[in-house]
Parts: structure tokens; C-alpha cells; sequence
């Protein structure tokens, strides 16, 4: 009978392939993966020759799911699904696969294997009696805010991100201000030769990154320590985000200063302070004026 074996793959070290992982690579008669490529490598590291590989990646995997299990039950075909390193469906393709198999009532089974996410927490050094994965964070814009605002409200211990070494510095810098300093374990290329994981608050894992000139290389797991921060009830209430602006302003602190203080603050997102930075301006430049 057909079945979809989910396989987790090194994210770094080459030993942490599993005896179960390599005898269900071995024996499948497809595999289906991120990168082909990638792979073929894998493969030929482990000795298994002679694999009919198919790619199911981001943008092809909607339509390779239908394929995949429509030769799978045409075929009685055993199918091996891996991404480029750690377990398939975890931010990572291969969800609408094993969605797309459940629901034709082919067995989807996971063949255990490594994860950035339980490898980050397991050093963490932090109280994990609870967490939540948020993947990669939005980019831009309200959407960024919002997924703050999702993490300050989850209700877990500990909150896991995701993310690129050419975006790490901002991630970081993010977390500073939308969730007041808070206790960080950063790690970067987990079981690789040159692992690294950064403890302690925010601001200082900031000042750890600056200060490395090989930051912006591998990628990074964020564990971020929510036990301590400040309750909803804390948050400035009646008082506008104008108001707080000028407020900073006649502190001494320039603009750019003051909104990144305020949109720190519980209950302001950036994108209403920043709307509220050009009124405070124009207001300003108005009195100047008259």
C-alpha cells in the first residue's frame, strides 16, 4: 500500500542522519524534494545511488501535491519526502503534500529527524515549559506589527523565530522595542562547525551581532523569553500617540528617536506612530510659522 514517509534531514552535521531515515531513503521508489540538487548530495554522502528524485518546493508544491498523490495511487508508490535540511512541513514545503495524502487516505508517517526549532530551544537556556513557532516574521509595515502583537498575546513561554543573516541585526533590534528588552537566546548554524548561540537581552545580543563580522552568515533561530513582559494593563492609556511624541520631543530627543519610543510602547504600532509623527511636524512647522 502507498505511504508518505516525512524524513527529517541534517540541518548540519551529516550524523545526524538516523538508521530509520537512511533505510526509508533507501527503499522508497520516490523521493520528493525542496532541491534536487541538495539532495543528490545527500545521497551520494549516504551511499544510496540510482533514486528517482522529484522537486516539490515553494511555488511548484499546490500542483506537485495533486501529482504526487495521484501517482501514488495509480502506482502503489512509497514516497520519501525531505527538504534541503531538517523535517519537511515545518516552515519549510510539504504540508500541502501530507494534507493532500491524509486526505486520500494514504498513511502519512514522520521518520523523526532534526529541527532548528527543538535543537534552538534545547540550549536556550530558557524555562520552555511552553512555546510558540512564528516561522519568518512579515517583512514590512502593519503586518510586522501585528505578528508582535501575536506574539505578546500567545500565551507561551517562549516564542521561536525564524530568520535570514542578512535580516538578523533588524530582528533583533525589532524585538528590543516592540517587546522592552527582553531575554533572548539567538543561535546560528546549529550543529555546524562554527555554531554559535548568543544569550542575555536583547540589546546586548544587538551589540554581540554589531560586534561579529561574520553575523550576516548562516541562519538564525530566535528564542525569545516572554515570562516577564510587561502585562497589557501596564500600557499608557489616554493619552495619544501625539501627545507622547511631543512629550519626547520637548525631552530633547529628535523625531526618528521619539517614534521608536513610542511604538515600543503596549498598544502603539508603528504604523499609527508614524502617522502621528507627520502631524506632530507639520503642527510644529505650522507654529513656527505664525
Amino acid at each position: 500500500m502507498a505511504c508518505l514517509y516525512v524524513v527529517g534531514t541534517p540541518i548540519g552535521n551529516l550524523g545526524e542522519v538516523t538508521p530509520r531515515a537512511r533505510e526509508t531513503l533507501e527503499k522508497c521508489d520516490v523521493i520528493l524534494a525542496e532541491d534536487t540538487r541538495v539532495t543528490m548530495k545527500l545521497l551520494s554522502a549516504l551511499g544510496i545511488e540510482g533514486k528517482r528524485l522529484i522537486s516539490c518546493y515553494q511555488h511548484n508544491e499546490a500542483g506537485r501535491a495533486r501529482q504526487i498523490v495521484q501517482k501514488m495511487l495509480e502506482e502503489d508508490l512509497n514516497v520519501a519526502m525531505v527538504t534541503d535540511a531538517g523535517t519537511p512541513c515545518i516552515s519549510d514545503p510539504g504540508w500541502r503534500v501530507a494534507d493532500a495524502a491524509s486526505r486520500a487516505g494514504i498513511p502519512v508517517q514522520p521518520i523523526s529527524g532534526p529541527t532548528a526549532v527543538a535543537d534552538a530551544l534545547s540550549v536556550s537556556g530558557l524555562n520552555v515549559e511552553s512555546y510558540a513557532f512564528f516561522g519568518f516574521l512579515p517583512r514590512e509595515g502593519r503586518e510586522r506589527d501585528d505578528a508582535f502583537a501575536r506574539i505578546r498575546k500567545c500565551g507561551a513561554a517562549v516564542a521561536v523565530v525564524y530568520e535570514s543573516p542578512h535580516r538578523v541585526k533588524r530582528l533583533v533590534a525589532d524585538v528590543r522595542e516592540a517587546l522592552f528588552n527582553p531575554r533572548l537566546s539567538l543561535s546560528c548554524d546549529l550543529t555546524k562547525l562554527h555554531e554559535l548561540t548568543l544569550r542575555g537581552p536583547a540589546d546586548e545580543v544587538l551589540s554581540a551581532l554589531e560586534a561579529n563580522p561574520n553575523a550576516e552568515k548562516g541562519e538564525y533561530v530566535l528564542c525569545i523569553d516572554l515570562h516577564d513582559l510587561p502585562e497589557e494593563e501596564e500600557q499608557v492609556t489616554g493619552v495619544s500617540a501625539q501627545g507622547l511624541l511631543l512629550e519626547k520631543l520637548f525631552q530633547g530627543l529628535r523625531m526618528k528617536d521619539a517614534v521608536k519610543q513610542v511604538s515600543a510602547l503596549p498598544g502603539f504600532s508603528r504604523n499609527e506612530v508614524y502617522k502621528a509623527s507627520l502631524e506632530v511636524q507639520a503642527f510644529l512647522e505650522g507654529e513656527k510659522e505664525e
